[in-house]
């Protein structure tokens, strides 16, 4: 029964990142279509990222409520609901419309899983959920590519919602799965803190910084990536679409690997080592090939592998189990934070400037991650 609720909660996480990589990979034929700018795509991201935000503020509270299985029940439902919206959409107003539901789905289910499986299992399974959290961002730019080929990106959101709905049935028709844990998750509940509360604990404002910062990056990227290959590299856009998932591409297979070895190297090792591989890769964004650009996503994406699920793993054994998920669902907000506002900025400053300063921007916001997180491994070890 235990080994059938991870299989759920992975798929669960599959369904987490099918949206997440649409917008990037269709944006650089939707905003001509729709008769916006460039950058406009930094608005429809802040509205999906203001609604994570609220989502994921509220997911302690309601996650004790109704449990982790009706929360990412309901999450999946509403995504479905939002890529539907999307798909008939044809006016820009209609995409911040239907972008509030997906963003409220997502940050609850983001939130209570997380916290699910940073309490009951070990280090190596929250890096292989979040593969598959990756395994559903390298498939949405395919699937946009061959819509944007044979019909339109109004296909590629369609497709992937029908997607979402069949993984919410399963999820819904296996519920009683989700008993396996109930005693240990009832007695790891402990009392709900607040945000005054949680701000006291040492070690946590800086945690919050570090985790917005790396989430940032990492948004920054994943929206900017087609864009950056259209705008600097002169790649077509159906073939960025598809060079989209290369980041993708080195996030999942990075945490797939990375799960065979995270038990023995421990989380802060191994946010260490992500870290080095990353700035390789942004180093490689600065030789002028367009091969060379490709690579440089893989490594970036494959150095940034290990971060985001070693920082949530490691928040019950800094904090203690019975405020993880508080503290969890705050990291969201932070999370969220970052990447309603930094993927905005940038498009803002490449539209300015240039594109090409993309390594440079993600630089200083990886830079941020790698001192706050050891800032946060010192307070708790003491």
């Amino acid at each position: 029964m235990a080994t059938l609720l991870l299989v759920l909660i992975y798929l669960a996480f599959v369904s987490l990142g099918l949206p997440d990589s649409l917008l990037g990979s269709g944006w650089p034929v939707i905003y001509p279509e729709l008769g916006v700018s460039v950058s406009a795509m930094g608005i429809v991201s802040m509205v999906i990222s203001g609604g994570t935000i609220v989502s994921s503020l509220l997911s302690d509270r309601v996650t004790r409520r109704f449990g982790t299985a009706a929360v990412t029940v309901t999450s999946v439902f509403l995504t479905a609901l939002a890529l539907f919206g999307f798909s008939v959409s044809n006016a820009f107003w209609m995409l911040i419309v239907f972008a509030v539901p997906y963003g409220l789905g997502a940050g609850a289910i983001d939130a209570a899983l997380n916290n699910y499986v940073a309490l009951h299992y070990t280090s190596r399974h929250m890096s292989w959920l979040h593969c598959f959290w990756g395994v559903g961002t390298i498939v949405s730019p395919f699937v946009m590519s061959r819509a944007l080929a044979a019909a339109t990106w109004h296909a590629g959101y369609r497709t992937v919602g029908l997607v979402q709905l069949v993984i919410g049935l399963i999820l819904l028709v296996t519920v009683p799965v989700w008993k396996v844990h109930a005693p240990t998750e009832a007695a790891a509940g402990g009392k709900h803190i607040g945000l005054a509360g949680i701000f006291r604990i040492r070690g946590v404002p800086s945690l919050l910084l570090g985790f917005l910062g790396y989430c940032a990056a990492e948004a920054t990227a994943m929206h900017w990536a087609s864009t950056y290959f259209v705008e600097v590299r002169g790649i077509g856009t159906e073939e960025a679409a598809r060079y989209a998932a290369l980041f993708y591409i080195g996030l999942t297979v990075g945490r797939f690997l990375g799960g065979f070895v995270m038990n023995r190297v421990g989380d802060r090792n191994m946010i260490r080592i992500g870290t080095a591989v990353l700035f390789v890769g942004l180093g490689l964004m600065f030789v002028p090939s367009s091969a060379v650009s490709l690579a440089a996503f893989i490594v970036i994406g494959f150095g940034c592998a290990p971060i985001y699920p070693c920082i949530i793993h490691s928040t019950p054994v800094y904090f203690g189990a019975e405020n993880s998920g508080a503290i969890i669902g705050i990291q969201m907000a932070s999370a969220y934070v970052g990447s309603t506002f930094m993927p905005p900025l940038f498009g803002l400053l490449g539209h300015a400037v240039s594109f090409r300063i993309l390594p440079v921007f993600l630089a200083v916001f990886f830079v941020l991650m790698i001192v706050m997180t050891e800032r946060t491994a010192r307070i708790c070890r003491r």
